[in-house]
């Protein structure tokens, strides 16, 4: 009888808060953010030899595409409630030729900040390496073949 009373007690209590708090949220945390992840081929001289890219994250295959000079290969993401996905990581392997270079292409602690103003996460894979931005007019390189 006393546990019925005191659970009672903590629910009017805690309802609410909660209730508040929820409705202090914008409605896109409460219901998910979605990203845009995006690879852009930008070699200036493979027209003969396509850049091949295949993503995949731990649910499964996202696919993979052969991108000529300036395709793009491009899928969402979408995070929940708690700011994550279902899966976290997002990992792409690309290939020229004989050259092989694996990279996390979204990674939810990394990019939830970094590509937080425009929601895009994307890479420019060059010739002397991988190129990130968040609003595709500014790239940084990240990292090299």
């Amino acid at each position: 009888m006393i546990m019925k009373i005191l659970v009672s007690i903590l629910m009017l209590i805690f309802f609410p808060f909660f209730t508040v708090f929820v409705s202090l949220l914008p409605a896109e945390q409460l219901f998910g953010i979605e990203y845009e992840v995006r690879v852009i081929n930008g070699f200036t001289n493979n027209s003969s030899l396509p850049l091949v890219i295949w993503c995949a994250s731990k649910d499964g295959d996202i696919g993979g595409r052969a991108l000529q000079e300036h395709d793009d290969f491009s899928w969402p993401v979408k995070t929940n409630f708690w700011i994550t996905t279902t899966t976290s990581q997002f990992s792409c392997t690309v290939k020229l030729d004989r050259t092989r270079k694996s990279f996390d292409a979204f990674k939810v602690p990394r990019d939830i900040y970094r590509c937080s103003a425009l929601r895009k996460c994307s890479w420019l894979v060059m010739e002397d390496g991988f190129y990130f931005s968040d609003d595709e007019v500014n790239w940084k390189k990240d990292f090299s073949w």
